[in-house]
């Protein structure tokens, strides 16, 4: 399907804060003449998009139960279908597909020929609520978030947390529980800092990551909750919702995306990395940026630990 250009220019891009720097900021992540493309539409809920490193997005459908695949010749095509639907993916360092299952209340790891691997289902022996977002540090380990949305028949949890996948194949880890009910998650490039939104508070938050699956301090990276995250080269933060809003490394707004409908999530992608893929809603919608992404560590390019 062609890309079909939204019909604002991204007039709404604003710098929230009066000073010449916070200008400075805004205009360092994206031009004002960028325009918003709406790439597909006719899903049901998009969500979980993300990038192969190489020419394929990927994305979620939760209600269809669907994951498909995007690339600028063959367009949308449907990957597969999971009886467990799909929210949040990520790929790891070997390919593989890891898929967060809302219905399915686990999370799940898609290998290239097919195969499927349950990697985590339960905390302390009772099943997880409902896997939402995860994120994959750079020894392999996974974040993933567990709230639950809609029918809360068959809670097992004490609360909604965030817990921690060991790569090594060690039990997981709870490793934040005082959150009211935590959604996107997604950490730096280094390995060195972990965003979490809790929209369940209207706040997001970052953590020093100490050891793998260890969180140190926490402060407040934006004064805003959010459903997905992305995180740019510069460690800037992006929130969804009517828009997208920018906050910098002192959790300032520094600029707003608008979107046609009510962005769920994002990630960056395309040819020289500065395209940033949104779900929103029905649709599928790109924008070029000036920046590239700064949350994986197994991309091209990204320096060794």
């Amino acid at each position: 399907m062609r890309a079909s250009i939204y019909s604002a220019i991204l007039a709404g891009l604003v710098c929230f804060a009066s000073s010449s720097t916070c200008q400075a900021q805004s205009e360092a992540i994206i031009d004002r003449d960028s325009k918003v493309q709406k790439i597909s539409g006719d899903f049901k809920f998009t969500e979980g998009p993300v990038w192969d490193r190489e020419s394929t997005l990927y994305f979620s459908d939760i209600p269809n139960k669907t994951i498909h695949s995007w690339t600028a010749d063959d367009g949308v095509q449907t990957l597969r279908v999971l009886d467990g639907s799909c929210n949040g993916l990520r790929i790891d360092s070997e390919g593989r597909i890891l898929v967060c299952q809302p219905t399915g209340r686990a999370v799940i790891r898609i290998t290239p020929n097919g195969d499927v691997e349950t990697i985590a289902s339960s905390y302390d022996d009772k099943t997880l609520n409902s896997p939402n977002d995860l994120w994959i540090d750079p020894q392999g380990g996974v974040y993933f978030t567990d709230p639950r949305y809609g029918n809360m028949d068959d809670l097992q949890q004490s609360g909604f947390h965030v817990y921690y996948i060991p790569a090594d194949g060690s039990p997981i880890k709870r490793v934040i529980d005082d959150l009211v009910k935590p959604n996107g998650v997604i950490g730096t490039v280094d390995g060195k800092k972990l965003f979490v939104a809790d929209p369940g508070a209207q706040k997001t938050y970052a953590y020093e990551i100490t050891a793998p699956g260890v969180l140190g301090k926490r402060t407040l990276a934006a004064d805003a909750g959010s459903d997905g995250l992305s995180v740019d080269s510069l460690g800037n933060l992006y929130v969804t919702g009517p828009s997208i809003r920018v906050f910098n490394t002192n959790a300032e707004e520094i600029a707003s995306i608008p979107v046609p409908e009510n962005a769920a999530n994002m990630t960056f992608g395309g040819a020289d990395g500065k395209t940033l893929f949104i779900t929103a809603r029905t649709g599928l919608y790109s924008v070029e940026l000036k920046v590239t992404d700064g949350s994986d560590p197994f991309a091209k390019g990204t320096p060794s630990k």
